[in-house]
């Protein structure tokens, strides 16, 4: 009962801080009532998934790993959700409309991580794993120090991505639902407080689950609309939009988006091998119930992310005419001024244009929806960061009880909750751009080498996981921090001190060769138990023997 009064009582503080501020809105933008009644319909229905899972979140299973037991096609979808963020939407569809094919490629970046994840470590992950990917890089090596670098590291990758995604929301509501960006930012802080706190990992799913599902569909319904005005035509719609583009003829040709090609190797490894070392994305194979299901739901997730990446290449092309050639989106009613609300609102456009103030809402509803819900994987991720690696198994020595677990994994989402809004406050005039390069990066760099490491090579040991760990988070965040992006954009210096703005390329060799160089050079006794161990943990990997079941709800 209790439960239910405090989410009851959360739903009705941010309906009412909604309200109150819809009322107030600013001049400049008027309030979208169609986005704020489908937003507040989706809150309402997640407020009672939420409900719902708290009566079955009983243990650390239930709460990190909803017991195991998610279908593949569910966690496929789930996964998804994870993975097509309001930045997808948004930056996605604008990257197409302005740079044509670039968006593209940009795209088969961030798609390309997924076959590395599905033949070479989803069964892994599954049959080794039980909460955290800590689980896997300290499977054979020392728990404590090696559990702290890999929850050091997470926690960093968590609190870079938390920030460009309040960043975002914050921007996005102000822009669409005519609120105060301070309110956005403390609704989507509240609410994912609420969805982790007493829903868990149960909760999170769900959320991810519908929400992918309005994203496909709204998504798809934009584009069939769209499409529809060129008689569904890709030649017809290509010739249109080559003749009117500024880049004509090049439209369709790759090189205008990342000219130096160093920068663009460097930023299709951090977006292939990043993904592949996303906390909130690694987690998600704990959920379902063997390996078998977690090859299922990496190949359902390819598959959802591949269509929708899709439709959104045909998004942005088709905007190009509707959006592009229409003066009512442009400042001042002049076409190729600016657009109106910035580049990013592309996509926001193109609803407008092919459905009216409905769709638009229903569209600009969709997206806050996935900030929410990406949010709240990431609050997730962390917290079982703090909880199961750093308390459980660090501090109290594998002797922590589930309840006490718990607890302290739900003061750490309050607290990550706490700091994504003061973190997005602090941030709102920044570029977020950066900081989702800086996430990547770092996950590229210091998450994937040591995971790719232990459940692969035989020979690492605690030295060459901790300085390879180490090493690559260290160098990934210095060689962003000393690029264009921060030292000249944010920190106001002269010129940069490293000439490229993406880490991945010179931060993961760093990783790599600092983790093989130091396991080579330890000969101590605890590293040949170690190298021993890997044949026991060998045979877990490949058959599943021993790993954590599924439970039953």
């Amino acid at each position: 009962m209790r439960k239910l009064i405090t989410t009851l009582g959360l739903l009705g503080l941010s309906g009412a801080v909604l309200a109150a501020d819809a009322v107030g809105a600013t001049e400049k933008q008027a309030t979208n009532w169609h986005a704020i009644i489908m937003f507040c319909i989706f809150v309402a229905l997640t407020m009672g998934i939420t409900y719902w899972a708290a009566s079955r979140t009983k243990s650390t299973a239930d709460f990190y790993t909803a017991g195991g037991g998610i279908t593949g096609f569910q966690n496929g979808l789930a996964i998804a959700g994870d993975y097509m963020s309001a930045a997808t939407l948004l930056g996605l569809t604008a990257m197409v409309y302005t740079q044509g094919y670039d968006g593209y490629i940009y795209m088969l970046c961030f798609f390309a991580g997924w076959p590395i994840i599905l033949f070479l470590m989803a069964e892994r992950l599954r049959n080794l794993g039980k909460f955290t990917f800590s689980d896997i890089t300290a499977y054979r090596l020392d728990q404590g120090k090696v559990r702290t670098m890999a929850a050091v590291s997470s926690l960093t990758v968590v609190c870079f991505y938390l920030i460009a995604q309040m960043v975002g929301a914050g921007q996005l509501i102000k822009l669409l639902f005519g609120l105060e960006y301070n309110v956005a930012i403390f609704a989507v802080g509240i609410l994912m407080m609420v969805y982790v706190t007493f829903g868990g990992m149960v909760a999170t799913t769900w959320v991810q689950i519908i929400k992918a599902c309005m994203l496909l569909a709204g998504g798809t319904l934009v584009m069939i609309l769209a499409m529809s005005q060129f008689g569904f035509s890709y030649t017809e719609l290509m010739e249109k939009a080559t003749s009117v583009h500024k880049l004509g003829d090049k439209l369709m040709s790759p090189g205008s988006l990342l000219k130096d090609p160093v920068t663009a190797i460097s930023l299709g490894l951090g977006l292939m091998f990043g993904t592949a070392g996303l906390p909130h994305i690694l987690m998600r194979f704990f959920t379902v119930t063997d390996a078998k299901e977690a090859r299922k739901s990496v190949l359902y997730a390819s598959g959802f992310v591949a269509y929708f990446f899709n439709v959104i290449f045909l998004m942005g092309l088709t905007a190009i005419i509707i959006v592009g050639q229409n003066p009512d989106f442009f400042e001042g009613g002049e076409i190729g001024k600016k657009l109106i609300g910035g580049g990013n609102m592309v996509a926001m456009h193109l609803a407008k244009a092919v459905g009216g103030n409905m769709l638009l809402g229903f569209l600009a509803a969709v997206a806050f929806a996935t900030i929410l819900a990406v949010v709240s994987g990431l609050a997730l991720a962390g917290a079982s960061a703090i909880s199961h690696d750093l308390y459980a198994r660090v501090i109290m020595k594998g002797q922590a009880s589930e309840a006490s677990e718990i607890r302290v994994s739900k003061i750490a989402t309050i607290c990550l909750g706490a700091v994504a809004i003061v973190l997005g406050i602090l941030f709102e005039k920044q570029n977020i751009a950066f900081m989702v390069g800086l996430a990547f990066g770092v996950a590229a760099a210091a998450n994937f080498p040591v995971l790719i490491l232990s459940m692969y090579w035989k020979g690492l040991t605690t030295k060459g996981a901790l300085w390879g760990g180490y090493g690559g988070l260290v160098s990934a965040v210095l060689f962003v921090l000393f690029s264009k992006s921060v030292w000249v954009d944010v920190l106001g210096n002269a010129a940069p001190l490293f000439p490229y703005t993406q880490p991945a390329l010179f931060a993961m060799p760093v990783a790599f060769l600092l983790a093989y160089v130091m396991s080579k050079s330890d000969s101590s006794v605890r590293a040949k138990e170690e190298i021993e161990a890997f044949e026991d943990q060998y045979v877990r990997a490949q058959t599943g023997y021993g790993a954590a079941s599924a439970a039953n709800h």
